[in-house]
Order: C-alpha cells, then sequence, then structure tokens
C-alpha cells in the first residue's frame, strides 16, 4: 500500500512522545516561529497568469471564460482560484520540516457543514482536490490570508483583521498542544458536531450571528438528493431528465449528437460498476440497488471551472427515491511540483485517500475511477453524493466578532485533520505556548493579502484588455 495515507508523518519514526518533542523544538532554530511572517516576491517569480493558463490548457475550453471571469469578481473569488499559484509563492516560504496531510486549498469556504453517515451534522473541511503531504504551515498560511481577503471585503479595519488571524492560528496552535496530549483513538474520534456548533455560537457571537447560524444549520439538512432533484430536474417528453441550464448546467443529450451520447452513457455506467469496486461491500450492495437515469456536465466552483465535472442521477425502488452523485475529474494536486508528487497513480483515489484521513467522517458513496473520455483521452475521477447536508458559510455577512468565532473553529477543524497525519506532538512542540506564530502569521496573510490583490487586478486587465477570455456571470 502506498506509504503517505496509510501511516502517520512522523518527524522521527519511532520515536518516544519525548524524541518527538524535542524535535519539534529543535525545528525552531532551523526555522524560528519568526521567519514565517516573511512574505516578499522573488524577481523570479512564476507569472501567475502563465500559471492559470496552463492550468485551463488541460480543460474543456469553453468553460475556461466562465472561470477567468468568475476569478475577476473579486479579489476573494480571484483567491478561491488561485491554490495553483499561491502553492508555488509558499514552496519558497520557510517550514519547519515537519510534514502532515494537507488539504491544499484550506481557505475560509472550504469549511463547512457536512452530513456523517449516522446522519449527524458535523463542521469539517470539504475540497480536497488538491490533497498531498506536505509542510502544515501551507494549509495554515492559506487559510489565515483568506480570513484577512474577506476582512478587507467587509471593511475590516487592520486591527480587527489582525484579531481575526490571531485568534485563528491561536486555536489551532492551542487545539495541535491538546492533540498532543491525547490518545491515538481519541484524536481519530475528534469531531465538531451541530451540538458543539450552537454553544461555540451562543457564547460568542451576537444575537444576529447566532441566528444565521441556527438558519444554516436547518437549512444543511434540507440540501440532500430530494432537494436536488425538485430544483434539477424536468420531465420531457414523458422521460425524466436533468433539466438544462446552458452553459453551467448541460445534459449529455445536449452535449453530444445521439452516437456519441449512447457510447458516453455507456461509459458512465460502465465507471460507475467500476468506481463501485473502491467502495466498501455494504455500500457497494447499496449503490446496485440504484438505476442511472440522466447526467450531465456541471460547472462548479471557483478554481474547479474547467475541469470535467459530471452529475449522474439515479433512482433507487420507485421515481421519488432519487440519489445524485458527481463525478469530478482529479488532476495532479497542485502542490506536487513542490511537495513531491503522490504515492498514488490514480489522481482520485489520491482525492479519496486524503479526504478520508482528513475528514471526521465522510461520504457513504465516496469514491474513484479511470475512464476513458469521448475524445479518447483517459482522465481519473472521484465519486461522491452531489449534495448531502451541506451548509457554507456567508463571511460577506460577518462582523469581527463573527469572523474571528468562524475562525477559531477553522482553526480547530484543521489542527485536528493535520493531527491525524502528521506527527502532533513535533508540531505542538514546534509552535509553542506562545503567540509567536501567531503574530508571524498575521503579518504574513497581510503581505499576502497585498500580492493577491495585485494579481487580481493583473488578471481584471488582461480580460479587459482581451488578452484573456472572461464571462461574466454572477453564479458561485
Amino acid at each position: 500500500m502506498p506509504q503517505e495515507h496509510t501511516s502517520p508523518l512522523r518527524a522521527v519514526p519511532g520515536a518516544t512522545p519525548q524524541e518527538r518533542a524535542a524535535f519539534g523544538r529543535a525545528a525552531r532554530k532551523r526555522t524560528p516561529r519568526s521567519s514565517h511572517e516573511l512574505y516578499e516576491s522573488p524577481a523570479d517569480r512564476q507569472d501567475p497568469l502563465a500559471l492559470l493558463v496552463a492550468q485551463s490548457a488541460a480543460r474543456v475550453p469553453e468553460l475556461v471564460p466562465i472561470r477567468y471571469g468568475r476569478m475577476t469578481e473579486s479579489p476573494f473569488r480571484f483567491y478561491r482560484g488561485a491554490a495553483a499559484i499561491m502553492a508555488s509563492d509558499l514552496a519558497g516560504t520557510p517550514d519547519s520540516g515537519i510534514r502532515a496531510q494537507l488539504c491544499g486549498d484550506a481557505h475560509l469556504l472550504n469549511f463547512r457543514l457536512l452530513a456523517s453517515p449516522e446522519r449527524n451534522l458535523l463542521f469539517d473541511i470539504n475540497d480536497f482536490d488538491e490533497t498531498l503531504p506536505g509542510p502544515w504551515e501551507w494549509d495554515v498560511k492559506r487559510l489565515a490570508v483568506s480570513l484577512v481577503i474577506a476582512g478587507r471585503a467587509n471593511g475590516f479595519s487592520d486591527r480587527e483583521r489582525a484579531r481575526v488571524v490571531r485568534a485563528t492560528v491561536r486555536s489551532y496552535r492551542e487545539s495541535m498542544a491538546r492533540f498532543a496530549e491525547m490518545r491515538n483513538l481519541d484524536v481519530w474520534y475528534t469531531k465538531i458536531d451541530v451540538d458543539r456548533l450552537r454553544a461555540a455560537a451562543g457564547s460568542r457571537l451576537a444575537a444576529p450571528g447566532r441566528k444565521r447560524v441556527a438558519r444554516a444549520t436547518a437549512k444543511a439538512r434540507t440540501r440532500d438528493s430530494l432537494q436536488a432533484f425538485e430544483k434539477l430536474t424536468d420531465v420531457s417528453g414523458g422521460r425524466l431528465r436533468i433539466a438544462a441550464d446552458p452553459p453551467l448546467l448541460v445534459p449529455v443529450a445536449d452535449l453530444l449528437p445521439d452516437a456519441e451520447r449512447r457510447a458516453t452513457e455507456g461509459q458512465f455506467r460502465k465507471l460507475l460498476r467500476r468506481y463501485g469496486r473502491s467502495l466498501p461491500s455494504d455500500r457497494r450492495a447499496l449503490l446496485a440497488d440504484f438505476e442511472p437515469v440522466d447526467m450531465a456536465r456541471k460547472v462548479v466552483g471557483v478554481g474547479s471551472v474547467g475541469t470535467r465535472c459530471w452529475i449522474i442521477l439515479l433512482l433507487g425502488r420507485d421515481g421519488g427515491d432519487p440519489l445524485f452523485l458527481q463525478a469530478k475529474e482529479a488532476d495532479t494536486s497542485v502542490l506536487a511540483p513542490y511537495a513531491g508528487a503522490s504515492a498514488y497513480r490514480n489522481q482520485g483515489e489520491r482525492v479519496v485517500a486524503g479526504q478520508r484521513l482528513m475528514q471526521a467522517a465522510g461520504d457513504i458513496f465516496l469514491g474513484w475511477e479511470r475512464v476513458d473520455g469521448f475524445d479518447g483521452k483517459r482522465r481519473d475521477f472521484y465519486v461522491r453524493q452531489l449534495r448531502d447536508w451541506k451548509g457554507i458559510a456567508e463571511p460577506e455577512l460577518m462582523v469581527p466578532r463573527d469572523m474571528s468565532a468562524f475562525g477559531e473553529l477553522c482553526g480547530t477543524t484543521l489542527a485536528r485533520a493535520h493531527a491525524r497525519s502528521g506527527d502532533r506532538i513535533a508540531i505542538a512542540a514546534y509552535l509553542g505556548r506562545g503567540d509567536v506564530f501567531d503574530r508571524a502569521l498575521e503579518r504574513f496573510a497581510e503581505l499576502y493579502a497585498d500580492r493577491n490583490e495585485r494579481d487580481h487586478r493583473a488578471l481584471a486587465d488582461a480580460v479587459a484588455a482581451g488578452r484573456l477570455p472572461g464571462v461574466g456571470e454572477g453564479r458561485k
């Protein structure tokens, strides 16, 4: 089995807790915690627009303008699509030499409400397209910068943004210290459920913030396959089908001529059968009770726009028993040029393995497969439910107090995810009890947010000048 996801990324394999802690403290001499405040673009920095264009070369050409259009809308939307740019920049920043399984794109909107298989509502990391082992600092820095960018959009003062970042990083540091003292199984079983979320909201948020949390948790429970079924389907010619909303949602029948459509539908039936082998036997039996009915290409997110993403409608016992699955293309992680190639040959398996390792509980239909597209090219995919009680934050509605509380929740969640794979004892010892690292990231986050704003302007200028195509449309 590949090494990267099957055993902890121990700083000192086989060492005692005392030796692991000593390693972490020694890392401060090699990489002082205060050094993490540094960010200065090197003279030979890779052209950020060239990185975006290189990514776009492998994507669906007619969807690339939508990606650029979405990224030009604001510095935060640019940041969401710029994981490859930041990965290149982070590779030149200091790190402790201690690794963990990374999310790879740990901005604040990738922390959200999710359902557990037991139908409990949890708060966890959501997006793992870029997951790979690497320096744990990279995830923390990407989270911290996202909070500064969101705070600037909300008009927060320098002092207010600094408090948000320090609260977030302190939460990560103190949580890692707690995990360092816990037994392995206790770390593994730790999760943030809706009761803990409500308690945190009750003690930290003002009345408007508490009401938003209550609405979000209630709404999340309605976002499932039944809700997607009502919203995304209609009956045409007596046949149930996914409703077209081009170019964001295009049924396969509208996308391809009949012969190619039938071939593609056959390929997806084959994908479903073969992908089922990546599931545990009980989930495989459940999947077999559903029959595919229709499929469509869907545009998702910001950074993912242009990748091949399909939604598949299946029916169970009758027409009122729908299941929507999403098959999303998985390419090489943007971290790979700097953190090393994945041990998994299938990039879909890389995503699934990283998600299973980092999340407290996962989608029961999460799996992977490799398929040949109708263009003759072989691609890796991972598969999951399209919607399963997902609730997303609304940072534009947050006051500084709300964003600090949300950041603390994200910091704790990220620490728990890193503690499952990385050497939590060494990381905790490196961070220590003081706020040196917290304050260093406060400075780094502001510097990199400046860099992000300049890159955003460069893209907006390129689109405005016609050097890059961009389509404005205000959808998520």
